[in-house]
């Protein structure tokens, strides 16, 4: 079973610790200033008397099924702060490896100890953020909150199978079931094909506009991502847009990082997790690989093949996404991650400079592969998304029909489960073990990373840097298999047991 099918299980308790969570966030917000230090002990003296949380067979009491903890220890806590000060250093450092040592992640390194250059060298050699830059991603930024907020969707009205326009996610802690502006493939089609009637017709920029600002647009980006963090965290202390979604550690540090409101709201249909992670990363990444090509032909009159490879691939990744924007709102993303810097600056950072490493790469360091080879890739990447997509599927039939479906030209088999919610209530749950999901907990991770892995492999294996990507992607999931599964464990005691010696593999049969 993999994170999903926890997070579809979230709406139904939506009773645990309501009360509780109220509390904590109405006195934190009228006492900011002063509680900083003792917000959680303040939250517990506060708790309503009489409340208590019933949990299936015999599991610990952690304070409620969704989103992060309560409370913080010392390992979160370290790892948090290592974060908040070593990824923008771990994207700057990609990137200007890129630029000033053809993508040589040892260079830097190697000159620093050598002593051929210092770190100011290095910093001097690093473009600042221009004006084109600041208006470049303004107007970007500014055109992606015009397709999300004032063109309300029409694809599900031609595209068969197509789910948009106005959806519901899951319930919310505090028992809301929030609506939401489906429109993230109408904006992805209308970006794109601006993009093309401009290359092609229109010649307002180049198509390598990006490419060309590409580090000033990195500050403008960080800029954003460290604005919008600290707008959220200052919102949910003085007007959250629900005072019970809200989560307080007594942990500035730490609730700045993981977040405070669950779904940070501006009006009825801003919501800053829909947007934020979507557009306006997502949207940019196929338009990012196309300015990287074109950069490739002004530079050596050809794209080679490993760079249409990774546009393509990609780009399936991209629709694929916004295909299924309305299932997305069932992941963890927005069933249980708050809103703070991690989500905040990662979409905004994170994603488009580190996702986007292979098509960099193969600018400063044009690939040409073997047709035996490009095709090898393009098998990997197709077959890893065949899996990645059918496995979902299989889980999404499985649960629209309750089981009444054939997986596989079978009926599906499954584990029914129970559990306790805080109001005495017993629920009941079905985990397929037929499909995919009989051969592992967590199949569709797998085609995942065989998708990561094939747009590696289409840069060769001259320079480690590409190779970040499925490097990051497998820690990612490995931990995301872990923490979904003791969350499980302590839902579905007992059964989960059975479920997990029925089908013993997470990611791989035989291995892991």
């Amino acid at each position: 079973m993999e994170e999903e099918e926890e997070e579809e299980e979230v709406e139904r308790l939506q009773t645990l610790s309501c009360q509780h969570k109220e509390a904590a966030c109405t006195q934190a917000r009228h006492k900011a200033a002063h509680t900083s230090n003792n917000m959680g002990e303040r939250r517990k003296q506060n708790a309503p008397r009489g409340e208590h949380k019933k949990i299936v067979n015999g599991a610990k009491d952690h304070g409620g099924q969704w989103g992060r903890a309560w409370e913080v220890d010392w390992f979160s806590l370290g790892s948090v702060i290592f974060l908040l000060m070593f990824a923008p250093l771990i994207v700057y450092y990609f990137v200007m490896s890129c630029d000033q040592y053809q993508c040589a992640l040892t260079g830097p390194v190697l000159d620093l100890y050598s002593g051929k250059t210092q770190l100011s060298d290095i910093w001097k050699k690093t473009p600042l953020i221009t004006w084109e830059a600041v208006y470049i991603y303004a107007a970007w930024v500014s055109f992606q909150v015009f397709l999300y907020m004032l063109l309300p969707d029409i694809c599900h009205k031609f595209l068969p199978g197509y789910v948009g326009g106005v959806q519901e996610g899951a319930r919310t802690p505090a028992g809301i079931i929030n609506k939401y502006q489906i429109n993230g493939l109408q904006a992805w089609i209308v970006t794109h094909i601006l993009w093309f009637a401009n290359a092609y017709y229109f010649h307002w920029f180049s198509p390598t506009i990006i490419i060309d600002n590409w580090i000033p647009l990195l500050w403008c980006a960080n800029i954003l991502g460290y604005s919008v963090s600290t707008f959220a965290m200052i919102k949910a202390y003085w007007f959250p847009t629900n005072v019970k979604d809200c989560k307080f550690t007594g942990n500035v540090i730490y609730d700045y990082m993981m977040g405070i409101e669950f779904n940070p709201r501006i009006g009825k249909w801003f919501d800053f997790k829909l947007f934020f992670n979507g557009r306006p990363g997502i949207v940019a990444w196929a338009l990012i690989n196309l300015s990287y090509a074109a950069k490739q032909q002004e530079l050596y009159g050809q794209v080679t093949n490993s760079m249409i490879l990774v546009n393509i691939l990609q780009a399936i990744y991209v629709v694929d996404f916004f295909w299924n924007e309305a299932w997305y709102l069932k992941t963890i993303d927005i069933c249980h991650d708050h809103f703070g810097w991690y989500l905040g600056w990662g979409d905004c950072v994170w994603l488009p400079y580190l996702y986007t490493l292979q098509g960099l790469y193969l600018v400063y360091n044009p690939v040409q592969l073997s047709t035996t080879a490009a095709v090898g890739v393009l098998l990997l990447g197709l077959i890893g998304y065949y899996i990645f997509r059918m496995t979902n599927h299989q889980k999404d039939l499985f649960r629209r029909t309750n089981g009444n479906c054939a997986i596989w030209g079978k009926k599906p088999k499954y584990i029914e489960c129970s559990y306790t919610s805080a109001d005495g209530k017993r629920h009941y749950s079905k985990l397929m073990i037929s499909g995919f999901w009989g051969v592992a907990r967590h199949f569709n991770y797998t085609g995942d990373l065989m998708g990561s892995l094939s747009y590696c492999l289409t840069c060769g294996f001259d320079h480690l840097l590409p190779y970040f990507y499925i490097i990051y992607m497998g820690i990612l999931l490995v931990h995301r298999c872990i923490r979904d599964e003791h969350r499980c464990s302590s839902k579905y005691g007992k059964d989960w047991k059975l479920y997990t010696d029925t089908v013993p593999y997470r990611l791989l049969p035989g291995v892991f």
